[in-house]
Order: structure tokens, then sequence, then C-alpha cells
């Protein structure tokens, strides 16, 4: 996580929102229901892909259109097999630069 962190980071992605990721339930107040619909995806498809709920599947519906999901299930298995890329070949992310 911590290379994907620096990419945020260089994206202007709030480090409120960087740190609130670690401990989504004591920050829900920081996302929209829709990005919350999608970090549940992304936390399901990355540790059970074949338990994803009917209401959740709903509810992707209801914030996304089909290319909508198709897009994120593509860039959640991206970020997955990245990792799991690294970890095999015992990859470590670069050093982390100082907060902005």
């Amino acid at each position: 996580m911590a290379a994907h962190t620096a990419l945020a980071r260089q994206l202007g992605v709030e480090e409120e929102l960087l740190d609130a990721l670690f401990h989504i339930d004591r920050h829900r107040h920081l996302f929209s229901e829709r990005e919350l619909v999608a970090l549940s995806y992304a936390e399901i498809m990355t540790t059970s892909a074949r338990d994803i709920s009917e209401e959740l599947w709903d509810a992707l519906q209801y914030h996304f259109d089909d290319g909508e999901i198709v897009e994120i299930t593509t860039v959640i298995g991206m970020f997955n097999f990245f990792n799991r890329f690294a970890d095999a070949l015992e990859i470590d992310p670069p050093p982390q630069q100082g907060k902005k």
C-alpha cells in the first residue's frame, strides 16, 4: 500500500482521506455513499471475490452504471495483481518521502 499511498499523494489526495482508508468504519463521514460502496466492493473483491452479496451488488448497480462497474472491477483486479506480483518477487515499495 505504501507505493499506492505515494501515488495518491502525488495526485493530490488529501492526507486525511489516506489516513481514513485504514479505519473506514471510524471515518465513514469523510466518504460519500458512492465511495463507501466502491470501497466495500474493493475489500470484498480483494479478500473473497465470490462472496459479493446481493445487497452489495444492488448498491453497486444503484450508484454506478455497467461500464463504471467494469472499470472499478478492472482497477481493483489490476492493483491486486500488482500487489501479488510484488509480494511473490519480494519487491519492496520505494521508501516514503516526507508527507506534504
